[in-house]
């Protein structure tokens, strides 16, 4: 039994509850609309429970092979190739992961040594940093920067060492709604012929992508590709953040890492709900529609909001909206979104929580993962602030 004299000594000091459970915490018991935590407040297709119903009923409720169920590896390698001109074998090049975020944490694990230095650029998703710190590395920012959050690739190359072991990028990029184009493809090739880091690319967010843009995944670009590990998720694709199953597709050699890491943490995913999703993917690899109907929420969310003293700031992909707040408050992101939730019955997240020794400024992030009366009941207390 712990006593006061049983010594403790936390691995992460410093990281305490996540601002996602805190302001969910706090919206729920503040009867406030919840527009802070990444997750709809709509159901996924009643067909997809139905079918992972059948695959329950048929018997696919033991433990499922550590590297995935072979169907869906085989759907996500067609899905893959279909969408992007990769073709990574579905054996041995991709890992079913508990959400896309075991997939980071495995993989950051597996590549991640002591004193190695991981570049990764802010605001970037909070996950990362414990992931890194836990394996002894040593995080190094390249700072994003309102209104458009692009990537300075020259500031990139500098804060590149000797020591850097991995780059992260994120696109659809969580919070700021930013992706990455063909120009930052041709700079990342550029920057990775002068080291011999491995790049991992979060791209949780692939389909909700707007504005008739292209996503450009790492698995386009063979360059890149050949040393990277691309992870993806189904949860924002198909409503269906809960069900916690993501993967990682990577060459032979940087699965077998991941592999390593992936068996020892949660080993294996809910099996009948991987079958499901193969059959969902293999007839619509493209998921276009998810894309459209973000697309659509986004645009209504600024219409309801237009009028109001919050300047959106653009958003191409993710479910997610960024809006600037100078016009009401001098706050600091994290006062002014306590008080827009005890006050106002809005939540919200402050981006400093995605930031690292530097000041976000006055800016707040919304989801718009939600249902229209929800979006249109936040809106009218918005317009109010």
């Amino acid at each position: 039994m712990l006593n006061s004299r049983t010594p403790l000594r936390s691995k992460l000091p410093t990281t305490g509850v996540s601002i996602f459970a805190t302001m969910s915490r706090l919206a729920l018991e503040h009867d406030a609309i919840n527009l802070s935590q990444g997750f709809p407040d709509f159901d996924c297709a009643p067909e997809l429970v139905d079918t992972v119903a059948r695959c329950m009923r048929e018997g696919n409720n033991q433990y499922a092979p550590m590297p995935g169920i072979p169907a869906l590896r085989e759907a996500l390698a067609f899905k893959i190739e279909r969408l992007y001109g990769r073709r990574y074998d579905p054996v041995t090049e991709i890992t079913v992961t508990s959400g896309a975020t075991e997939a980071l944490f495995a993989t950051l694990t597996a590549l991640v040594h002591p004193g190695d230095e991981v570049l990764l650029f802010q605001p970037a998703y909070d996950s990362y940093v414990p992931a890194i710190q836990l394996s002894g590395g040593t995080p190094a920012f390249v700072t994003l920067r309102p209104p458009d959050y692009h990537i300075d690739w020259d500031e990139a190359r500098r804060a590149i060492t000797s020591r850097t072991r991995v780059i992260v990028l994120n696109s659809p990029h969580n919070p700021t709604g930013m992706i990455l184009g063909a120009d930052d493809m041709r700079e990342l090739a550029r920057v990775l012929e002068h080291t011999d880091a491995v790049v991992v690319a979060d791209e949780a967010y692939e389909h909700i992508v707007f504005d008739g843009a292209r996503h450009e995944s790492m698995a386009r670009h063979p360059a890149i590709a050949e040393r990277a590990v691309v992870i993806s998720s189904f949860g924002k694709t198909f409503h269906t953040t809960g069900w916690k199953i993501g993967w990682a597709a990577a060459p032979k050699a940087l699965s077998a890492e991941v592999q390593s890491i992936h068996q020892w943490v949660t080993f294996a995913v809910n099996g009948a709900i991987q079958l499901a999703y193969a059959e969902f993917i293999r007839k619509d690899p493209e998921c276009r529609s998810v894309g459209a109907f973000y697309q659509r929420k986004r645009d209504l969310f600024l219409s309801l909001i237009n009028g109001s003293r919050f300047r959106p700031l653009p958003c191409r992909g993710t479910f997610f909206q960024m809006a600037d707040y100078s016009a009401i408050t001098s706050e600091r992101d994290a006062d002014f979104a306590m008080r827009l939730l005890m006050e106002h019955g809005v939540a919200s997240i402050p981006p400093s929580s995605f930031l690292y020794g530097v000041d976000p400024g006055p800016i707040l992030r919304f989801c718009f993962a939600k249902r229209d009366e929800t979006l249109e009941r936040a809106a009218e207390r918005l317009r109010k602030v």
